[in-house]
Formats: structure tokens, C-alpha cells, sequence
């Protein structure tokens, strides 16, 4: 014959074991509702945040385009400078043209190295959500 033991009774002093389930069951229901409240602000903190780093990387491709357009005029420039000055040799206008292609060459390597800045993995990923889900990861674990 096998030694059973009956199982330890859950009720309190005043006799009421179904008020401790409720109780628990709501104790489980709020921490449910607060945990959904807090993804769904997570969420929405990382789409603001997505948005706004794909409308900088936007900004980022815009002066990309910028620069590369001034350098294939620069380009046309400067060709036609070092035309100019090897069929002119001594005649100011080409190397006036040689200069202007220049520092059109500077802005549009300018553009281009500011652009590609903007463009860094690091600077799109949602750097406030990834902190905010740390923390309340953190008040999770505290609380447990």
C-alpha cells in the first residue's frame, strides 16, 4: 500500500480559496495587459524611429545624387579646360575653366563623403527603442 498524504489545503482564515484564484488570475491579467501596453509603445517608438532614419538616410542619398552630378559636370569642365589649355597654351580661359572645374570637383567630393556619412548602418538602427527595451527588460528581471 502506497502512503498518500492529502494535499495541502490553499484556503485562508475567512475559508476562501476561489477569491485567491481570482485575485491571482487578475494579478495575471494586469501584468498581461501592462506587458501588450508596453510592446505596443515599443513598437511605436521603433516605427517613429525607423522613419526618421530612413528619411536622414533619404537626405544622405539626396546629396549622394547632389555630388554626383556636380562632379560629371566638373568632369565635363576639367575636360574641356585641359582642352582648351593644351590647344591654347597662355590663354586665360582655360585655365579659368580649369579652376572653376576644380572647385567644382571639391564641392561635389564634398557632397558625396557628407552622404555617404549619413548612410551608416549604425545610424539607421533605432538606437531608443533597443535602450528602452533594455531597461524595461531590466524592470522585468527586477521584479520578478
Amino acid at each position: 500500500m502506497t502512503d498518500t498524504k492529502p494535499a495541502a489545503d490553499t484556503r485562508t482564515t475567512d475559508d476562501t480559496p476561489r477569491q485567491q484564484i481570482r485575485e491571482t488570475g487578475s494579478l495575471v491579467g494586469d501584468a498581461l495587459t501592462q506587458v501588450t501596453s508596453l510592446v505596443r509603445g515599443e513598437m511605436d517608438l521603433f516605427r517613429a524611429e525607423i522613419d526618421q532614419n530612413v528619411k536622414e538616410a533619404g537626405a544622405g542619398l539626396g546629396m549622394i545624387v547632389g555630388g554626383v552630378v556636380i562632379m560629371l559636370v566638373a568632369l565635363n569642365v576639367l575636360a574641356s579646360a585641359l582642352v582648351v589649355a593644351l590647344t591654347e597654351i597662355g590663354i586665360d580661359a582655360g585655365w579659368s575653366a580649369l579652376i572653376v572645374g576644380i572647385s567644382l570637383a571639391v564641392i561635389a567630393a564634398i557632397l558625396a563623403k557628407s552622404g555617404t556619412g549619413k548612410l551608416k548602418t549604425t545610424s539607421l538602427a533605432p538606437t531608443r527603442t533597443a535602450k528602452n527595451v533594455r531597461r524595461d527588460s531590466e524592470a522585468v528581471k527586477k521584479a520578478i
